[in-house]
């Protein structure tokens, strides 16, 4: 599948937010603190008014770097938040978030959801005690999701292991930091995700 690898600080620059794209480094080595303008030789032109268009589009995008996705699984998703009975918006940023890659994220078994969806890719996830290394399979409550057992000898997750009880971990989720396996309690609430992001605004996008 394609995948985005250009520079990821020009994405952040590009939307204006912390889309937090390289774990630890957002925070101490951040381009867009530095210049908090879009990339491109005509970044400093004159702001001209953004469009209900423009502003859907830009919202749209923004969740698809954010989750690092590209157009047409995005809108599959879409497709699939319609489908399901209940606000489409709030649909949609859940099944985000029940994402395996995401979910590897959450847990803090990962520093980027770029570095989980490694992770996931090379074969080290799994879930319910089988290995899946499919990026986009989309869990539910109830699941377990962890490190293999052959894979904690990994010098990555041997380095990680010592930080898991200090990491943050979704309130939805938990974490056994010994055996590096998590469980997903429920689904998650709008207020719990913590996302600059107005999901009405892709909607409408979708809807034009």
């Amino acid at each position: 599948m394609a995948r985005y690898t250009g520079p990821v600080c020009k994405l952040c620059r590009r939307e204006g937010v912390k889309l937090f794209l390289k774990g630890e480094k957002c925070f101490t080595n951040c381009t867009l603190e530095r210049r908090p303008t879009a990339p491109g030789i005509h970044a400093q032109r004159r702001s001209r008014k953004v469009s209900d268009y423009g502003q859907q589009l830009r919202e749209k995008q923004k969740a698809k770097r954010l989750y690092g996705i590209l157009e047409r699984q995005f809108r599959r998703h879409f497709e699939e938040a319609e489908r399901r009975p209940g606000v489409t918006g709030e649909n949609l940023l859940q099944i985000l978030e029940m994402r395996l890659d995401n979910l590897v994220y959450r847990l803090g078994l990962a520093d980027s959801r770029a570095q989980a969806r490694q992770l996931v890719r090379h074969g080290h996830i799994q879930v319910n005690g089988h290995k899946v290394d499919i990026p986009s399979y989309i869990c539910k409550p109830g699941d377990e999701v962890g490190v293999r057992e052959n894979s904690r000898n990994n010098e990555f997750f041997k380095a990680l292991q010592p930080e898991l009880a200090r990491r943050p971990v979704a309130p939805w989720m938990e974490l056994n930091p010994d055996t590096m396996q998590g469980r997903i309690l429920r689904m998650p609430g709008r207020d719990e995700l913590g996302l600059d992001i107005n999901e009405q605004l892709i909607v409408e996008y979708y809807s034009r």
